[in-house]
């Protein structure tokens, strides 16, 4: 952790502190509000294949939501959806091999993220965008989703109808929110039960949900998808314990990939899970 990062995180823990003695209610709402704004975003340059791309747009609670298109027109769509704090641009390895084999490409950056507009992110924002996608650019049949855009996709594919056919690559996906929010809490050093509390409760305002809704696990049991599911042992972001609970549903169209060693984000530019990715859609 940088110096600045040690400052900024050392500021927060205070800060928390201070408000959940004077308000969890106020408490909840400011580390909701920072819990759903990404940080430290990606500023290294984009691959040349953007400069190749098609920009597409939609409009989603008056943000502008900005994406590219490659090898369009083409029969097989297939969208790819990255994760909390990052951008397409960080998934430019998947989208040659896959025009290779004749699909056409789609990445949009999430609300808040890459080029597109907003300031915060929930999952569901995130599902709503996919949704939106595939009304205006889809059909979309095939999905490559990372951590937060794993769930985001699961959730959307509960509300959109698909079949048997329908292939979904769930790398890192963020399993359950939370295991998120524990992590979060844990690092801010939030140990007010109180304000906990009425953070769930925010979650739970805004789609009637509780917390534990918002799950890949839960969700995967509604899903007809084929689906790949690759983890890491070593993912600090996305426990694999998670993934180990997950294991013991016995999914029968869910083929679980186990690697070690590349922990959150080295897993979807490993060369081996790569190929894995691009083979499975054939």
């Amino acid at each position: 952790m940088k110096s600045s990062e040690k400052i900024m995180l050392g500021y927060l823990r205070t800060k928390f502190k201070v408000l959940s003695a004077i308000s969890q209610k106020k408490a909840a709402s400011e580390a909701f509000k920072l819990f759903c704004t990404p940080l430290n975003m990606t500023t290294k340059p984009s691959s040349f294949i953007f400069d190749t791309a098609e920009f597409l747009d939609l409009k989603l609670k008056n943000n502008v939501l900005r994406g590219y298109r490659w090898n369009y027109p083409s029969a097989k769509k297939i969208l790819i959806m990255h994760g909390f704090s990052s951008s397409s641009k960080n998934f430019h390895h998947f989208v040659t091999p896959l025009i290779q084999k004749g699909y056409e490409v789609l990445a949009f950056d999430a609300p808040a993220h890459g080029i597109s507009e907003g300031a915060t992110i929930t999952a569901l924002d995130y599902a709503n965008m996919i949704e939106r996608i595939i009304e205006l650019y889809g059909p979309v049949k095939n999905f490559i989703a990372h951590s937060l855009g794993g769930l985001a996709v699961c959730l959307a594919l509960e509300e959109i109808e698909h079949d048997e056919k329908t292939k979904l690559v769930l790398i890192a996906p963020a399993t359950e929110t939370t295991s998120a929010i524990d992590h979060a809490f844990e690092l801010l050093q939030i140990k007010n039960n109180g304000v906990r509390k009425e953070f769930n409760k925010i979650i739970y305002s805004i789609n009637e949900k509780p917390t534990e809704w918002y799950s890949v696990r839960r969700a995967v049991k509604k899903l007809k998808a084929k689906i790949i599911w690759i983890h890491d042992r070593d993912d600090r972001t996305t426990p694999f314990k998670d993934v180990e609970n997950a294991m013991k549903e016995k999914f029968t169209n869910v083929q679980f990939e186990i690697t070690t060693g590349l922990g959150h984000s080295k897993i979807y530019r490993d060369p081996k899970v790569v190929s894995m990715v691009t083979d499975f859609f054939k």
